[in-house]
C-alpha cells in the first residue's frame, strides 16, 4: 500500500478525481442558489390586480360651502408588481379625491382623482365621475321637539312633561336645505299599553312643513328621551248600588270594605268622592253573602281591592223577615 502512495501517477489520478467532485459540487450548489433567487424575482415581478374600497375627499372651502351628491367611498382597482401593489395598499399612501375648490355655486360633474400611486402602478376608479351640487353653508342652533302616540299609553295612566337631552342640536347643510326647517324633532316609538317611565336613545331628524326629512347634518345625531309615566291613587268610600230587586221584596246591604283605593290620572281620581259597587239582585232569593267586582270610573286604572263582599239580607213584603 506505502508502494501504492508513493507512486506519483497515483497521486495525480487522486488529485484529479478530487477535483472532479469539487466541481460537481460547486455546480449543483450554485444551480440550488440560482434557481431560488429566479423564484424570488419572479414573485416580486409577478402581476397582481386588486380592488379596494377608498375613502372620497373633497377639496373645497367648508367654512363657505357645502356639497351634496357624492359617494363616501369609491372602487379603485390597481394593477402592477406583486410587491408595488401590497406595499400600496399596506401603507395608503394614495388618496382619492374631487377638486372642487374652482367651481362655483351650483352642479357640476367632476372627474375623481388618484394620487400617491407609484407610476408603476396602473389604475381606474368606479365611477370615473360624480356629480355634486355646491351650495352656499348655513349653520344653526335649534331646539328639539318630542313626538309619541298618547294613545299607547296604558288606560288610567298620566304621561308627565317629557325631557330630552340635549334641549337643542346644531344643525349644518346647504343653505337652500336649513332654511326649510320646520322642526328637529325625537320620534318616541312606545310600546302599546305602557304603564312605567320609558327612555330611549333615538335619531333626530330635521323636517320641512310637510313633514318631509331634510338632507342636513346635526350635532348629535341621537338624543336622549324620558317620558315619565305615572299613577295617581286615593282612597274613595264605597257605595253600595242594588239592581234588579223583586218588587215583592226588601233587600238590606252592607260590606265590611268601607274603602277603596282608586288608581288612575290624577284629574280623574282627585274628583272622586265614592265607588259604585253594583249588586245584581235578579238570582238572590233569601239572604246570602255575595262577592261583587269594584266599578272602575272612566279614566281609571284599577282599584285595590277589586271585588268587595256584600251581605244581602232579603224580606219579603208583608211576611216575616227571612233568614
Amino acid at each position: 500500500m506505502k508502494r501504492f502512495l508513493g507512486k506519483s501517477w497515483f497521486l495525480k489520478i487522486s488529485s484529479l478525481v478530487i477535483a472532479i467532485l469539487i466541481v460537481i459540487y460547486i455546480d449543483n450548489s450554485q444551480t440550488g442558489y440560482v434557481d431560488s433567487m429566479q423564484s424570488n424575482v419572479t414573485r416580486q415581478t409577478a402581476t397582481d390586480v386588486q380592488t379596494v374600497k377608498a375613502n372620497l375627499q373633497v377639496l373645497i372651502d367648508t367654512d363657505k360651502y357645502y356639497v351634496v351628491g357624492y359617494p363616501e367611498k369609491v372602487s379603485l382597482t390597481v394593477e402592477g408588481s406583486s410587491a408595488l401593489v401590497t406595499s400600496a395598499l399596506n401603507t395608503q399612501t394614495f388618496r382619492t379625491y374631487i377638486d372642487l375648490s374652482n367651481l362655483k355655486v351650483g352642479r357640476h360633474t367632476v372627474k375623481v382623482q388618484v394620487s400617491g400611486l407609484s407610476k408603476q402602478i396602473s389604475y381606474y376608479v368606479k365611477p370615473e365621475k360624480i356629480t355634486v351640487n355646491i351650495q352656499q353653508r348655513k349653520s344653526t342652533t335649534l331646539p328639539v321637539q318630542i313626538e309619541y302616540n298618547k294613545n299607547a299609553v296604558a288606560k288610567g295612566y298620566d304621561v308627565g312633561s317629557p325631557s330630552v337631552d340635549p334641549a337643542k342640536v346644531d344643525v349644518t347643510g346647504a343653505r337652500s336645505e336649513v332654511d326649510q326647517i320646520n322642526q328637529v324633532v325625537a320620534r318616541v316609538n312606545i310600546p302599546n299599553g305602557l304603564n312605567r317611565a320609558y327612555e330611549r336613545q333615538v335619531l333626530l331628524v330635521a323636517e320641512d312643513k310637510k313633514g318631509r326629512p331634510l338632507n342636513v347634518v346635526l350635532t348629535p345625531a341621537t338624543a336622549r328621551i324620558n317620558l315619565p309615566v305615572s299613577l295617581t291613587k286615593k282612597q274613595v268610600k264605597v257605595s253600595l248600588k242594588p239592581r234588579n230587586e223583586a218588587a215583592d221584596k226588601v233587600y238590606t246591604l252592607s260590606t265590611k270594605t268601607k274603602q277603596v283605593t282608586i288608581y288612575g290620572r290624577k284629574e280623574v281620581v282627585n274628583r272622586l268622592r265614592s265607588v259604585a259597587v253594583k249588586v245584581d239582585l235578579a238570582h238572590v232569593l233569601s239572604s246570602t253573602s255575595v262577592n261583587v267586582p269594584i266599578t272602575i270610573p272612566v279614566g281609571a286604572a284599577y282599584a285595590a281591592p277589586t271585588n268587595v263582599a256584600v251581605n244581602v239580607k232579603v224580606r219579603t213584603t208583608g211576611a216575616q223577615k227571612n233568614d
